[in-house]
Order: structure tokens, then sequence, then C-alpha cells
């Protein structure tokens, strides 16, 4: 049953004015100056009822609108992929969405199972020695990986693809900056990185170079050139992936990074008003003591059972400080359980198929789109599910014109990269059907 909102009474602020010691609540705001104060009126409606608040609230919600009504072309680091029914179903189990701080060392046996098993799967799927029970997100992620490879490296210098996600690179920036690290951004060209730049500034104080692929324009990086580069001047090799492609391309164990991360979103979690984020984390065995986060281990008691138990957790409110690798306090328990449930259920088949329609309609659109006059391609490297278009009207006039035909358009790209403006970059998942393909394009190409 809902808990209703019950106000506190004149008596009980009274009450509590008198115990703190002042006589209005107006005293309490002292402090503040008066110039930046809000001392205009507020045409605040007089008070209803909890049953017309009810009535108005269902009926304020009922004007959200979400992929279900409208059609999404959107990426840029949130993907509306499909998420299968069990997902929800398990996920809710009470067992799981009322467990009570389960990534402490008392948890029970059967979260501790749901954190193995995540973890063994990822390892699968990134083709990695080692995965913890999750992070925050992506971007913490990444974050978390720049500072495992200076505790290793012993290096500030960090070098950065440029073509990372923008945010990503502001959260590694913050980080960089608090730990004295000199972070430098690599430029790309043609839509990738740039080699030639990225040799240029590399040497042996290089603590990692850090790349995406896809990246955030949707383009696949030479990956097995950039790991010759960085391991050539003895730098760690960090790189970002979306998880969904590893259904068809190849994963990053395969070509030697030492740190793999991605946002784990598209992995049966709903984008929600931004994405129900996890952080996936990957490294090799022999980083494991520098490792992030915490890390679920399979053991037996004495009687032989099988048994699950918190085997590392290298926080600062657990172990030394001197020793602690990080501070970030908890992991992602239900995104990476709801990940958990969406690769077990699709198995290797079910996501090589997912990735194929996601690669198959990109590929159409791209096809179509190029197509129209005033609309172009800037690049023409390969891509995953998203790709850039050259609009010949401001981004922000086309997408409004698509949501007044219930379609979710680009993402302009100008918000990021100055000289891209006037650029959108589309996005098509497994969702996506031919038809609504084809409505995106007759709507693009009555755009004057």
């Amino acid at each position: 049953m809902a808990i209703p909102y019950i106000p506190h009474t004149r008596e009980d602020r009274r009450e509590m004015l008198k115990e703190i010691g002042v006589k209005s609540a107006e005293e309490l705001l002292e402090p503040i100056p008066q110039k930046v104060r809000l001392t205009r009126y507020l045409d605040i409606p007089a008070q209803i009822s909890e049953i017309e608040l009810a009535h108005l609230m269902r009926k304020l919600s009922q004007e959200n609108a979400g992929t279900d009504e409208y059609t999404c072309f959107l990426g840029g680091g949130a993907y509306d992929h499909f998420v299968p029914g069990v997902v929800d179903h398990l996920a809710s189990r009470s067992e799981f969405y009322t467990s009570y701080t389960p990534y402490q060392p008392e948890a029970s046996q059967g979260i501790l199972q749901v954190f193995y098993e995540y973890q063994s799967l990822i390892c699968n799927l990134f083709q990695m020695e080692v995965s913890n029970a999750s992070l925050y997100d992506g971007a913490t992620a990444l974050a978390e990986a720049i500072v495992m490879a200076h505790a290793i490296t012993q290096r500030k210098k960090v070098l950065v693809a440029r073509t990372v996600h923008p945010e990503f690179r502001q959260v590694i920036l913050t980080y960089s900056k608090a730990m004295g690290m000199n972070l430098i951004e690599i430029g790309y060209k043609d839509g990738i990185t740039d080699l030639q730049e990225l040799e240029d500034n590399i040497d042996d104080g290089t603590s990692c170079v850090v790349i995406q692929s896809p990246n955030f324009l949707g383009y696949m990086e030479d990956v097995r050139e950039l790991e010759k580069i960085t391991h050539r001047f003895g730098s760690l090799y960090v790189v970002c992936v979306d998880p969904v492609s590893l259904g068809l391309l190849t994963p990053p164990g395969e070509f030697n990074a030492d740190i793999a991360v991605a946002e784990g979103q598209a992995l049966g979690n709903p984008i929600y008003f931004g994405g129900g984020c996890l952080g996936i984390f990957t490294t090799k065995r022999e980083f494991l003591r520098k490792m992030p986060g915490r890390l679920i281990g399979e053991t037996s008691d004495k009687e032989g059972r099988r048994g699950f138990v918190l085997t590392l957790q290298t926080r600062e409110q657990h172990i030394r400080r001197e020793r602690a690798t990080s501070n970030i306090c908890t992991n992602q328990a239900l995104n990476a359980l709801r990940a958990a449930i969406y690769l077990s259920c699709l198995s290797e088949e079910g996501l090589r198929e997912v990735a194929g329609l996601c690669l198959e309609n990109s590929h159409y659109l791209m096809e179509r789109v190029k197509k129209i006059p005033g609309f172009s391609l800037p690049f023409s490297s390969s891509f995953f599910k998203e790709f850039v278009v050259k609009c010949p009207r401001p981004p922000k006039e086309i997408n409004k014109i698509l949501l007044e035909n219930e379609i979710i358009g680009g993402l302009d790209l100008g918000r990021f990269y100055p000289e891209l403006n006037n650029s959108l970059l589309f996005c098509t998942t497994e969702k996506r059907t031919k038809k609504e393909i084809d409505e995106l394009i007759f709507i693009l190409e009555n755009v004057k």
C-alpha cells in the first residue's frame, strides 16, 4: 500500500523550532543573502484532497511518452533495444528487488550467485579473464580504468581518443585532474582515431591509451593497429565497447585489450529517462589485485557443498587506505541481474541475431538516406548501428518535424563536436522495422 503524504502540523513546527532555538523558519535562512532569495509571488494552486491529488498525478503521468508510442532513432549511449518479458518477470522477484544492501559481505547466497553468473557471462562475452560485479555506469567504469592504469604503470600521461563518448571524457577529465594526470585528446580522421596523431603523442611516459569501438560516432576503430602502437611503448590498452556489438565483432580479449569496459544498459535494461545504467569492467588476470569494485568467487563449505563468497573488495572502507584501489561505493545489482538474465535467455545465437539486425537496419537506413538530395555522409568508415548524417537544415528543426510525426530523431552532434554542426547521429536497433525506416526516409525527403 502506498504511504500517503502527511505534512507536519503547526504545533509540530513550533516544537521543532523551539527545540533548535529559533523563533521562525525564516531565521534559518539568515545566512542566505537577500539578493539571491526568491521574493516573487508563487502562484501555487489551492490545496486539494488526497483523492484529487491521486487523480491529478495519474492524469499527468499519462502525458509521458516513450518508445512504445514513438519510433526511436536516437542513440549516443542509451539504446532502445527489445527487452524480453522474462527479464522483467525474473528481476521483479521480491528476493532480488528488496535485498538489503546486496553488495555487503553478508549478502545472501542467491544474490552472490547472481553476481557470479553475471561475471562469468561477461567474461565469456568479452573474452577477458576477470570481470567485477559491475560499477555505476560506463563513464565511471572508464574513469576507474585510467585510475587502475596509473596504479599499474605509475605513469601520468593519458591519451584519450576524441571519438570516445564526450560525457565519458568529461568524467575522465574530472578523475584525472584530481590525480594530477595529464590528459591529451587524440583527434580523428574519417570518423575514427587518427593513428598518426597517436604515434606523435605517445611515449614512454604514457600510462594508457583509451579508445571506444564502435565509437561515439558509430564507427569501428582499427583496434589491432591501435593495440600495436599502445603496447610498443609499454602503455595499457583501455577499450570501451558496445556489448551488443560483441554478438558479431571481435571481443576485446582477442585483440589484447588490458582493460575493457562498457555501458551495459543495452543488456536487458530499458532506457527510462536516459538509461538503466551499469558499468561493465573487465581486465586481465595479472591485474586482478588492482581492479576496482568487488569480485564474487565460488567455493565449497566443509561438507563439500557449492557456495559463493565475496572474494575481493578493494575499497578503503574494508581494507587499509593505502591498499585501496578505489572508493567506488557499490555496484548496480538489479541492472547487472537484468543483464545476466538477458544474456542467459538470448545465448550466443540470440545475441548474434540481435547484433545482425542492428547492423542490417543501420545499413539499410544509410543506403536510403544518402540518396536524399541535401543529405550526405561525411565519413566512409565501417559502422555498426549508428552513423553520421550531414543535414541541409539545422538538426533541431529536423528533429522537431520528426517529433510531430511521432519519431524521435537523431542526436545533434554540434552539441559535442563544433565541426559537425548540422549533423545528426542516427541509430537503429533490432526493434526498427523496414516500414519505420521508410517512414523516416519519407519525412526526410520532404524536408525543404
